[in-house]
């Protein structure tokens, strides 16, 4: 990363940095001007752009600047904001959005179980729900006939995950047993979700603990399966904690490359599993397991290597959420762990490696998987494009810049004389969003003649070096001095305006920040 002359900004964030804040949980910074007031707030009629793709975590800051009856916390009433988003994070928002999704993807693993008339249940925790009710159903959120969905809410008691690592797996556990019980309950798709999220927070300890509660809880749910006669796969969506750090030492929280395990328990002799699978390949397997037509939709190819088993009547997919595959270092938290249960599935059963990032997720070749991807093509069964290489596609080719719902918050913004405000993710790595769209938006901002844009930037460390935001803020800076256009002028940690639980304290804080220009002040240049 470029480090440029240290701005006003980029100085109050390594100053948060010497008092122990961290990017993910800082605290609002708002610029001032010299008479002490806030800069660039959104106001009444401005003109706004949510950057960020993925979506999940963009629904309740969206809904609070622009639904009319929202009343999870004090609003302005009526902002009449002209706002758009860079894809649809959810139907029914009141936004422009710039690259909505294609039609509705059809013949998913769940559709078509339901479509044979296998009751199938969906069972995590609410920091889950959205991957297994959403994205494991081709990005639709309607449950099909005879689905099931079982979500445990999450803990609230704790500000991070690390205070508990095994966060409600054990009430999850107990609802996948129930399950198991349930000789009418043909499929069961259960997560455990504590290795991806603890495994985003600095806390070694943390992490081995939540690791040896995942293998835990996996081992009590395949006796209860093996006692029931019920066929079990295990696997993951991709890895994290197998590469917690880079090679000079520092702490790596992101996602990884990493392929991750397949693990096969089902009835029958010699089974083998063949090699150089990917997550796609999984709904075939499935199909194959208990005997329905692979739909020609999907392309992806059963890992069963032989032809004529035995089928099963009632199967269960255990995700394990971020359990990568990595070599034997002090960088791999999973070998300072304690895993009998998953050494022993890897000592009995057949299993193979599949490919969870890059190209086979349909992301851009080398980049990290993650959940959303990897849910999504775990139920398709075949490779789909994400929204960023579609978006960095039409930056390529040009279409992002013809953008209608672009122009026409832009366009409407110079006609109005207002300011347009570009609100987002600030990295280079991150699945919701990336700094060249929000450079993009910046040229394309100057080419429409849009006089004034402010930039309200949100970090996040996963998958960054240590103090990465006080790096890309300054690169923003340098970019906007670069363009003669764009201010930053507030920052946030994503812990207070990227939310999908329902924690509206969070949401409001960032509100008042972006509206009110709550925060620490910071001077700007005379």
């Amino acid at each position: 990363m470029t480090t440029s002359v240290q701005s006003p900004l980029s100085r109050a964030i390594r100053n948060a940095y010497k008092k122990k804040e961290e990017d993910e949980t800082l605290s609002p910074l708002v610029l001032t001007g010299t008479s002490g007031g806030p800069l660039g707030r959104i106001k009444k009629g401005d003109a706004v752009i949510f950057y960020n793709i993925r979506g999940e975590r963009e629904i309740e800051l969206t809904r609070s600047l622009t639904e009319k009856r929202f009343d999870e916390f004090p609003v302005e009433s009526d902002m009449e904001l002209n706002f758009a988003t860079m894809i649809e994070y959810r139907k029914g928002l009141n936004v422009h959005v710039a690259f909505p999704p294609e039609d509705t993807l059809e013949d998913t693993l769940s559709e078509v179980i339901a479509r044979h008339e296998f009751k199938q249940t969906k069972i995590t925790e609410a920091e889950k729900a959205v991957h297994l009710n959403f994205f494991l159903n081709g990005k639709n959120d309607a449950p099909f006939p005879g689905e099931e969905r079982i979500i445990v809410p999450t803990r609230k008691d704790i500000a991070l995950f690390d205070e508990a690592p095994e966060m409600s797996i054990r009430e999850v556990t107990k609802n996948i047993l129930d399950k198991i019980r349930d000789p009418s309950c043909n499929f069961i798709f259960a997560n455990f979700p504590n290795v991806d999220v603890v495994g985003h927070i600095e806390n070694e300890k943390a992490i081995i603990r939540a690791i040896e509660e995942v293998d835990k809880c996996t081992g009590i749910v395949l006796d209860a399966c093996l006692r029931e006669g019920i066929s079990t796969i295990v696997c993951a969506d991709h890895g994290t904690v197998e590469k917690w750090r880079y090679p000079d030492g520092t702490i790596d929280t992101g996602h990884t490359d990493s392929l991750v395990p397949f693990i096969l328990i089902h009835t029958g002799n010699g089974l083998s599993l063949r090699h150089g699978g990917e997550l796609s390949d999984i709904a075939p397997t499935i199909f194959h397991l208990i005997g329905i037509p692979k739909p020609a939709a999907m392309t992806g190819i059963s890992l069963i290597e032989q032809r004529g088993i035995t089928e099963c009547r009632r199967l269960l997919l255990l995700v394990l959420d971020g359990w990568g595959i990595g070599e034997r270092n002090p960088a791999n938290l999973f070998t300072k762990a304690r895993t009998p249960t998953m050494d022993k599935l890897l000592e009995r059963y057949p299993h193979t490696e599949l490919m969870a990032s890059g190209e086979a997720v349909g992301l851009p070749a080398g980049t990290v998987g993650n959940s959303e991807a990897g849910h999504l093509h775990i139920g398709a069964g075949r490779h789909l494009y994400s929204d960023r290489v579609k978006i960095d596609r039409a930056i390529v080719d040009g279409s992002f810049f013809r953008n209608a719902a672009f122009l026409d918050v832009m366009r409407t913004a110079v006609k109005k004389n207002a300011p347009l405000h570009l609100l987002g993710i600030v990295s280079f790595f991150s699945s919701h969003g990336s700094l060249n769209h929000l450079f993009a938006l910046m040229e394309l901002a100057k080419k429409e003649g849009v006089k004034e844009v402010f930039l309200h930037s949100m970090l996040g460390r996963r998958g960054e070096l240590p103090e990465s935001g006080a790096h890309y803020i300054e690169t923003i800076e340098e970019k906007s001095r670069e363009m003669n256009s764009g201010k930053v002028v507030s920052v946030i940690g994503r812990y207070w305006a990227m939310d999908r639980e329902g924690n509206w304290d969070r949401i409001e804080k960032t509100y008042r920040m972006l509206v009110y220009g709550e925060g620490t002040a910071v001077r700007g240049e005379v």
